[in-house]
């Protein structure tokens, strides 16, 4: 009897999602298979009292899922692609990436018709220091709080902590059915959203040869040569998820641009630039613009302290 192919997830609402969305597609493309779903408390998950960027870098919502796939506890990791680091871990990789969901910000509000209607000091939560610093470089007056826990848990502290609005991803929203919370699309202009940021990730060990083939014919081309070259330039500018950096890929045809953005902390400096190439050069195109951005002034930024 064929052995179950056993997906590691987290236990959040949105990550069952995600998980059991990913259960579909296989069943699609291999319906005999059996698929469990193997629930897996991470470090992000334990440690809710304080800020992201404080429990010890990159990896929080992903370490003990990789862990359970060499220990041979799990099969395939099912991860939000902004959450798991570019650093490879030895003896994983990254086999599939699905079509993506949407990517942008989604700005959350009873009180205001739009961002622009925020007053002067008002109070707005968000648990990212990208989505944060990118604030702070708007509207420099606001008073922005960390939040954490999952969609549903910071929906209900936008009214138990009396605030003004808070920030969250708009793929999340619309995968939990609470797309009518959204007030606004923040403009990617100036909101940029965080690398992978509506993708998933499909990683597996590399000598399992069953699930790299299974997962092999989830991947889309389009989605894996854009969150390829986001993560290049991330990893070209040595930062995580706990860094204020953003990146925005669109692809033309054969044409794949991309933007990237790093930002002080406190959002008063930024750093932006594109490039574009051929898309098969994903990799090499977010290299190059790392290097861009470096060369004009984003080493600087990246080493200041945060919060």
């Amino acid at each position: 009897m064929t052995q179950p192919l056993r997906l590691g997830t987290r236990g959040s609402p949105l990550a069952l999602w995600q998980a059991n969305h990913v259960a579909g597609l296989l069943r699609r493309v291999a319906g005999d298979l059996a698929i469990d779903l193997v629930t897996i408390e991470t470090t992000g998950d334990q440690v809710r009292d304080r800020p992201l960027s404080q429990l010890g870098g990159d990896g929080v919502f992903t370490k003990e899922i990789q862990r359970a796939l060499q220990e041979h506890r799990a099969d395939v990791a099912v991860h939000s692609l902004k959450d798991l680091p570019t650093v490879p871990v030895e003896g994983l990789m990254l086999a599939a990436v699905p079509p993506r969901g949407p990517s942008g910000d989604a700005f959350v509000s009873r009180r205001h018709a739009c961002f622009d209607a925020l007053p002067a000091g008002a109070t707005v939560a968000s648990g990212s220091l990208r989505r944060r610093a990118q604030l702070l470089h708007r509207r420099p007056d606001l008073r922005l709080v960390d939040i954490r826990g999952n969609v549903e848990t910071r929906l209900r502290k936008l009214a138990e902590q009396d605030l003004d609005a808070i920030i969250l991803a708009q793929a999340g929203l619309e995968r939990l059915n609470l797309a009518a919370w959204i007030t606004e699309i923040l403009d990617p202009q100036w909101m940029l959203p965080a690398v992978g940021q509506g993708a998933l990730g499909l990683e597996c060990r590399t000598d399992d040869r069953r699930s790299r083939q299974v997962l092999a014919q989830l991947d889309h081309p389009p989605t894996s040569r854009a969150v390829r070259a986001e993560r290049a330039l991330l990893a070209g500018l040595g930062g995580g998820c706990a860094v204020p950096i953003g990146a925005q890929t669109r692809l033309d045809g054969d044409t794949l641009t991309l933007r990237g953005l790093v930002l002080s902390p406190d959002g008063v400096r930024r750093v932006v630039d594109d490039i574009a190439g051929p898309s098969v050069e994903a990799e090499a195109l977010g290299q190059r613009l790392a290097e861009q951005l470096l060369a004009k002034g984003a080493k600087a930024l990246l080493s200041e302290p945060r919060a």
